[in-house]
């Protein structure tokens, strides 16, 4: 009837999901957690557990490692630890390093020399390919 309104609930597209994911990985922050923001509540002694409500279940604060930086927001993506760097070998982490690989000089992503060599330098080779066709 008309009197009836039905909402329907849909996901965004998987490009848009993405495409936020990457913003806020490009915009994670590094913080640290201080020592004394981690000490436990005392316990009650009480016939039922004591439960903590879902919004107060971490109380700690989350505080820039760079202090100039503002504290991240609920939405924000943060990281304690910065990644190890995948330039060098480093058989311990399992990290085969990037001396050797082929590149694409023309491409600005991943596969791109600048990003790939880090620095180093690298050689461009031409070559020419003959191949018979069917």
């Amino acid at each position: 009837s008309c009197t009836v309104k039905t909402c329907w609930m849909r996901l965004p597209s998987f490009r848009s999901v993405g495409d936020s994911l990457k913003d806020r990985f490009d915009g994670a922050s590094r913080v640290m957690v201080p020592n004394a923001d981690l000490e436990t509540p005392a316990q009650r002694n009480e016939a039922v557990p004591h439960r903590v409500p879902r919004r107060d279940r971490y109380r700690f604060q989350l505080r820039p490692h760079n202090p100039d930086h503002k504290s991240p927001g609920v939405k924000d993506l943060v990281y304690l630890e910065s990644s190890p760097g995948f330039c060098e070998k480093n058989p311990r982490l399992g990290i085969p390093g990037t001396h050797g690989r082929a590149c694409n000089d023309t491409s600005i992503g991943v596969d791109g020399c600048d990003l790939m060599c880090c620095g180093r330098g690298y050689r461009t080779e031409t070559m020419f390919v003959v191949e018979r066709c069917n």
